[in-house]
Protein backbone atom coordinates (compact mmCIF):
# COMPACT_ATOMS: atom_id res chain seq x y z
CA UNK A 1 0.00 0.00 0.00
CA UNK A 2 1.69 2.78 -0.74
CA UNK A 3 1.87 6.11 1.33
CA UNK A 4 -1.03 8.78 2.60
CA UNK A 5 0.78 12.09 2.64
CA UNK A 6 2.62 11.97 -0.57
CA UNK A 7 3.82 15.05 -2.50
CA UNK A 8 3.90 13.46 -5.66
CA UNK A 9 0.73 11.50 -6.88
CA UNK A 10 1.43 8.72 -9.38
CA UNK A 11 0.17 9.38 -12.98
CA UNK A 12 -0.19 6.36 -15.60
CA UNK A 13 1.14 7.14 -18.80
CA UNK A 14 -2.06 6.67 -20.16
CA UNK A 15 -3.68 9.78 -18.08
CA UNK A 16 -5.62 12.51 -20.27
CA UNK A 17 -7.32 15.29 -18.20
CA UNK A 18 -9.95 16.01 -20.96
CA UNK A 19 -11.97 12.74 -19.98
CA UNK A 20 -12.19 14.07 -16.59
CA UNK A 21 -16.20 15.06 -16.61
CA UNK A 22 -16.22 18.54 -15.27
CA UNK A 23 -18.60 19.73 -12.51
CA UNK A 24 -21.45 22.50 -14.03
CA UNK A 25 -22.16 24.96 -11.15
CA UNK A 26 -24.60 28.00 -11.55
CA UNK A 27 -23.12 31.51 -11.76
CA UNK A 28 -25.09 32.64 -9.43
CA UNK A 29 -24.74 29.97 -6.48
CA UNK A 30 -24.22 31.15 -3.00
CA UNK A 31 -21.73 30.49 -0.47
CA UNK A 32 -21.72 30.44 3.23
CA UNK A 33 -19.09 33.00 5.20
CA UNK A 34 -18.56 34.46 8.25
CA UNK A 35 -17.68 38.20 7.94
CA UNK A 36 -18.73 41.22 10.24
CA UNK A 37 -20.59 44.21 9.67
CA UNK A 38 -18.47 46.76 7.94
CA UNK A 39 -20.48 50.07 9.00
CA UNK A 40 -23.26 50.92 11.29
CA UNK A 41 -26.88 49.89 10.27
CA UNK A 42 -30.65 50.23 11.68
CA UNK A 43 -32.78 47.23 10.26
CA UNK A 44 -35.99 49.05 8.81
CA UNK A 45 -38.42 46.66 10.01
CA UNK A 46 -37.51 46.84 14.16
CA UNK A 47 -35.35 49.73 14.40
CA UNK A 48 -32.30 47.85 16.05
CA UNK A 49 -29.12 48.86 15.75
CA UNK A 50 -26.23 47.15 14.52
CA UNK A 51 -22.96 48.13 15.24
CA UNK A 52 -20.02 47.96 12.78
CA UNK A 53 -17.67 45.07 13.69
CA UNK A 54 -21.05 42.84 14.57
CA UNK A 55 -20.09 38.87 13.19
CA UNK A 56 -22.95 37.51 11.21
CA UNK A 57 -22.89 34.03 9.13
CA UNK A 58 -23.41 35.49 5.96
CA UNK A 59 -24.21 34.32 2.41
CA UNK A 60 -21.98 35.28 -0.48
CA UNK A 61 -22.81 35.62 -4.27
CA UNK A 62 -21.56 37.55 -7.06
CA UNK A 63 -23.40 40.75 -8.75
CA UNK A 64 -24.34 39.16 -12.53
CA UNK A 65 -23.26 41.97 -15.42
CA UNK A 66 -21.76 44.40 -12.74
CA UNK A 67 -17.90 44.95 -12.93
CA UNK A 68 -15.43 48.08 -12.15
CA UNK A 69 -12.71 47.24 -14.19
CA UNK A 70 -12.22 43.87 -14.43
CA UNK A 71 -13.48 42.99 -10.75
CA UNK A 72 -16.28 41.58 -9.72
CA UNK A 73 -19.14 43.08 -7.39
CA UNK A 74 -20.20 40.64 -4.62
CA UNK A 75 -23.38 40.45 -2.61
CA UNK A 76 -23.90 39.68 1.12
CA UNK A 77 -26.85 38.87 2.92
CA UNK A 78 -27.77 38.91 6.61
CA UNK A 79 -30.37 38.56 9.41
CA UNK A 80 -31.31 41.45 11.59
CA UNK A 81 -30.24 39.89 15.34
CA UNK A 82 -33.91 40.67 16.30
CA UNK A 83 -35.97 40.65 14.17
CA UNK A 84 -34.46 38.29 11.26
CA UNK A 85 -35.25 40.55 8.22
CA UNK A 86 -33.11 40.15 5.75
CA UNK A 87 -30.32 43.16 4.79
CA UNK A 88 -28.26 43.10 1.86
CA UNK A 89 -25.27 45.37 0.90
CA UNK A 90 -22.89 44.84 -1.43
CA UNK A 91 -19.12 46.06 -2.59
CA UNK A 92 -17.89 48.91 -3.91
CA UNK A 93 -14.42 48.80 -5.59
CA UNK A 94 -14.61 52.25 -6.94
CA UNK A 95 -14.85 54.10 -3.38
CA UNK A 96 -13.19 50.95 -1.99
CA UNK A 97 -16.28 50.95 0.65
CA UNK A 98 -19.81 49.34 0.59
CA UNK A 99 -23.11 50.34 -0.99
CA UNK A 100 -26.11 49.54 1.57
CA UNK A 101 -28.68 47.64 -0.86
CA UNK A 102 -32.14 46.70 1.38
CA UNK A 103 -33.49 45.93 4.45
CA UNK A 104 -31.34 48.65 6.74
CA UNK A 105 -30.38 52.32 6.83
CA UNK A 106 -26.55 53.14 7.01
CA UNK A 107 -25.38 55.55 9.75
CA UNK A 108 -22.75 58.23 10.27
CA UNK A 109 -21.99 58.58 6.55
CA UNK A 110 -21.56 62.51 6.61
CA UNK A 111 -18.23 62.46 5.65
CA UNK A 112 -19.21 60.09 2.34
CA UNK A 113 -22.03 62.62 1.83
CA UNK A 114 -19.80 65.59 1.90
CA UNK A 115 -17.46 63.72 -0.50
CA UNK A 116 -20.07 63.11 -3.05
CA UNK A 117 -21.75 66.83 -2.91
CA UNK A 118 -18.16 68.24 -3.47
CA UNK A 119 -17.89 65.60 -6.73
CA UNK A 120 -21.19 66.91 -7.57
CA UNK A 121 -20.10 70.42 -7.65
CA UNK A 122 -17.15 70.35 -9.03
CA UNK A 123 -18.43 68.22 -12.03
CA UNK A 124 -21.22 70.95 -12.59
CA UNK A 125 -18.61 73.59 -12.69
CA UNK A 126 -16.82 71.75 -15.16
CA UNK A 127 -19.59 71.64 -17.29
CA UNK A 128 -20.40 75.60 -17.29
CA UNK A 129 -16.68 76.13 -17.84
CA UNK A 130 -16.86 73.47 -21.06
CA UNK A 131 -19.72 75.88 -22.88
CA UNK A 132 -19.47 79.41 -21.14
CA UNK A 133 -16.46 81.71 -21.61
CA UNK A 134 -16.95 84.12 -19.08
CA UNK A 135 -18.08 81.59 -16.39
CA UNK A 136 -14.47 80.33 -16.85
CA UNK A 137 -12.90 83.57 -16.59
CA UNK A 138 -15.61 84.80 -13.51
CA UNK A 139 -14.08 81.60 -11.60
CA UNK A 140 -10.11 82.06 -12.48
CA UNK A 141 -10.80 85.49 -10.75
CA UNK A 142 -12.46 83.88 -7.52
CA UNK A 143 -9.66 81.51 -7.33
CA UNK A 144 -7.08 83.78 -7.78
CA UNK A 145 -8.47 85.73 -4.79
CA UNK A 146 -9.23 82.91 -3.17
CA UNK A 147 -5.41 82.57 -3.59
CA UNK A 148 -4.45 85.75 -2.57
CA UNK A 149 -6.23 85.87 0.46
CA UNK A 150 -5.15 82.30 2.06
CA UNK A 151 -1.81 83.57 1.15
CA UNK A 152 -2.32 85.96 3.45
CA UNK A 153 -3.22 83.98 6.18
CA UNK A 154 -0.67 82.04 5.76
CA UNK A 155 2.05 84.97 5.73
CA UNK A 156 0.35 85.95 8.88
CA UNK A 157 0.33 82.40 10.47
CA UNK A 158 4.52 82.51 10.05
CA UNK A 159 5.06 85.67 11.59
CA UNK A 160 3.29 84.98 14.36
CA UNK A 161 5.26 82.05 14.74
CA UNK A 162 8.23 84.03 14.57
CA UNK A 163 6.86 86.85 17.17
CA UNK A 164 6.04 83.52 19.30
CA UNK A 165 9.63 82.01 18.15
CA UNK A 166 11.81 84.76 20.15
CA UNK A 167 9.55 85.06 23.32
CA UNK A 168 11.38 84.14 26.07
CA UNK A 169 9.29 82.72 28.83
CA UNK A 170 11.94 82.66 31.51
CA UNK A 171 12.24 86.53 31.08
CA UNK A 172 8.72 86.92 31.33
CA UNK A 173 8.06 84.99 34.50
CA UNK A 174 10.95 86.84 36.21
CA UNK A 175 9.31 90.47 35.13
CA UNK A 176 6.16 88.92 36.08
CA UNK A 177 7.36 88.14 39.39
CA UNK A 178 9.00 91.60 39.98
CA UNK A 179 5.98 92.84 39.51
CA UNK A 180 4.24 90.94 41.92
CA UNK A 181 6.78 91.75 44.69
CA UNK A 182 6.67 95.49 43.43
CA UNK A 183 2.87 95.30 44.26
CA UNK A 184 3.03 93.63 47.56
CA UNK A 185 5.73 96.16 48.91
CA UNK A 186 3.35 99.02 47.79
CA UNK A 187 0.37 97.38 49.55
CA UNK A 188 2.83 96.78 52.93
CA UNK A 189 3.56 100.65 52.54
CA UNK A 190 0.21 101.51 52.13
CA UNK A 191 -1.12 99.43 55.21
CA UNK A 192 2.09 100.61 57.34
CA UNK A 193 0.95 104.69 55.95
CA UNK A 194 -2.53 103.86 57.00
CA UNK A 195 -1.23 102.30 60.52
CA UNK A 196 0.84 105.04 61.01
CA UNK A 197 -2.07 107.89 60.02
CA UNK A 198 -4.77 106.17 62.62
CA UNK A 199 -2.09 106.15 65.38
CA UNK A 200 -1.64 110.05 65.01
CA UNK A 201 -5.14 110.40 65.14
CA UNK A 202 -5.78 108.01 67.93
CA UNK A 203 -2.94 110.70 69.57
CA UNK A 204 -4.15 113.85 68.81
CA UNK A 205 -7.59 112.93 70.01
CA UNK A 206 -6.18 111.64 73.61
CA UNK A 207 -3.83 114.83 74.11
CA UNK A 208 -7.10 116.80 73.17
CA UNK A 209 -9.04 114.94 75.86
CA UNK A 210 -6.21 115.03 78.49
CA UNK A 211 -6.63 118.95 77.78
CA UNK A 212 -10.08 119.34 78.41
CA UNK A 213 -9.74 117.28 81.60
CA UNK A 214 -7.25 119.74 82.73
CA UNK A 215 -8.86 122.28 82.41
CA UNK A 216 -11.86 121.53 84.40
CA UNK A 217 -9.35 119.07 87.11
CA UNK A 218 -7.36 121.94 90.17
CA UNK A 219 -3.88 122.99 89.50
CA UNK A 220 -1.94 120.35 90.52
CA UNK A 221 0.57 121.25 93.48
CA UNK A 222 4.57 121.58 92.58
CA UNK A 223 6.33 117.98 93.68
CA UNK A 224 8.89 118.95 96.10
CA UNK A 225 12.86 119.23 94.78
CA UNK A 226 14.52 115.90 95.26
CA UNK A 227 17.50 115.94 97.08
CA UNK A 228 20.44 114.88 95.17
CA UNK A 229 22.84 112.88 97.99
CA UNK A 230 20.46 111.67 100.67
CA UNK A 231 23.09 112.54 103.45
CA UNK A 232 22.28 116.74 102.23
CA UNK A 233 19.08 117.05 104.81
CA UNK A 234 21.48 116.19 107.69
CA UNK A 235 23.73 119.77 107.05
CA UNK A 236 20.17 121.43 106.97
CA UNK A 237 19.02 121.26 110.74
CA UNK A 238 19.17 119.06 113.59
CA UNK A 239 16.19 116.36 113.44
CA UNK A 240 14.32 117.99 116.42
CA UNK A 241 13.96 121.86 115.18
CA UNK A 242 13.04 120.07 111.60
CA UNK A 243 10.32 118.09 113.49
CA UNK A 244 8.96 121.71 115.06
CA UNK A 245 9.30 123.72 111.94
CA UNK A 246 6.92 120.74 110.34
CA UNK A 247 4.44 120.87 113.12
CA UNK A 248 4.02 124.69 112.90
CA UNK A 249 3.83 124.55 108.85
CA UNK A 250 1.07 122.24 109.23
CA UNK A 251 -1.02 123.44 112.58
CA UNK A 252 0.53 126.84 113.57
CA UNK A 253 2.50 127.76 117.02
CA UNK A 254 0.50 126.86 119.85
CA UNK A 255 1.50 130.74 121.03
CA UNK A 256 -0.23 132.34 118.50
CA UNK A 257 -3.45 130.57 118.74
CA UNK A 258 -4.98 130.65 122.36
CA UNK A 259 -7.39 128.38 122.14
CA UNK A 260 -4.46 125.62 121.06
CA UNK A 261 -2.24 126.74 123.80
CA UNK A 262 -5.09 126.30 126.54
CA UNK A 263 -4.90 122.62 125.45
CA UNK A 264 -1.55 121.92 127.39
CA UNK A 265 -0.98 121.50 130.77
CA UNK A 266 2.82 122.15 132.00
CA UNK A 267 3.46 119.82 134.52
CA UNK A 268 5.06 120.61 137.18
CA UNK A 269 8.65 118.99 138.26
CA UNK A 270 10.35 118.85 141.80
CA UNK A 271 12.22 121.76 140.75
CA UNK A 272 9.39 123.66 140.32
CA UNK A 273 7.74 122.38 143.63
CA UNK A 274 10.89 123.91 145.73
CA UNK A 275 11.13 127.21 143.82
CA UNK A 276 6.84 127.93 144.89
CA UNK A 277 7.35 126.79 148.21
CA UNK A 278 10.88 129.45 148.91
CA UNK A 279 12.95 126.39 149.34
CA UNK A 280 16.29 126.88 147.71
CA UNK A 281 16.84 125.07 144.61
CA UNK A 282 18.96 121.85 144.45
CA UNK A 283 22.26 121.53 143.39
CA UNK A 284 22.52 121.51 139.17
CA UNK A 285 23.06 117.67 138.08
CA UNK A 286 21.95 116.25 142.04
CA UNK A 287 18.88 113.76 143.11
CA UNK A 288 17.91 112.81 146.39
CA UNK A 289 19.76 109.12 145.42
CA UNK A 290 22.70 111.03 144.89
CA UNK A 291 22.23 110.28 140.48
CA UNK A 292 22.88 113.01 137.99
CA UNK A 293 19.90 114.00 136.03
CA UNK A 294 19.63 116.07 133.21
CA UNK A 295 16.64 117.94 132.61
CA UNK A 296 15.86 119.96 129.38
CA UNK A 297 16.76 123.62 130.03
CA UNK A 298 14.09 125.72 129.00
CA UNK A 299 14.92 127.78 126.13
CA UNK A 300 13.92 131.20 125.84
CA UNK A 301 12.14 131.69 122.47
CA UNK A 302 11.11 127.96 122.00
CA UNK A 303 7.57 127.38 120.88
CA UNK A 304 4.95 125.59 123.45
CA UNK A 305 5.20 122.47 121.43
CA UNK A 306 8.78 122.12 121.73
CA UNK A 307 8.46 122.79 125.39
CA UNK A 308 5.71 119.56 125.37
CA UNK A 309 8.43 117.55 123.94
CA UNK A 310 10.78 118.76 126.59
CA UNK A 311 8.73 117.23 129.28
CA UNK A 312 7.43 114.48 127.77
CA UNK A 313 11.19 113.72 127.55
CA UNK A 314 11.67 114.40 131.39
CA UNK A 315 8.74 112.54 132.23
CA UNK A 316 9.80 109.09 130.90
CA UNK A 317 12.88 109.66 132.51
CA UNK A 318 11.73 110.10 136.43
CA UNK A 319 9.07 107.38 135.24
CA UNK A 320 12.00 105.25 134.51
CA UNK A 321 13.96 106.49 137.90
Amino acid sequence: MSERKVLNKYYPPDFDPSKIPKLKLPKDRQYVVRLMAPFNMRCKTCGEYIYKGKKFNARKETVQNEAYLGLPIFRFYIKCTRCLAEITFKTDPENTDYTMEHGATRNFQAEKLLEEEEKRVQKEREDEELNNPMKVLENRTKDSKLEMEVLENLQELKDLNQRQAHVDFEAMLRQHRLSEEERQKQEQEEDEREAATLVEESRKRRLLEDSDSDEGAPPCQPRPAVWPNPTAILDEAPKAKKKAESWERSVGTLGSRPQLSGLVVVKKTDLDCSIECGGAPPAQGATENGQVADPAPRMPGTSSLSQLGVYSDSEDSNSSN
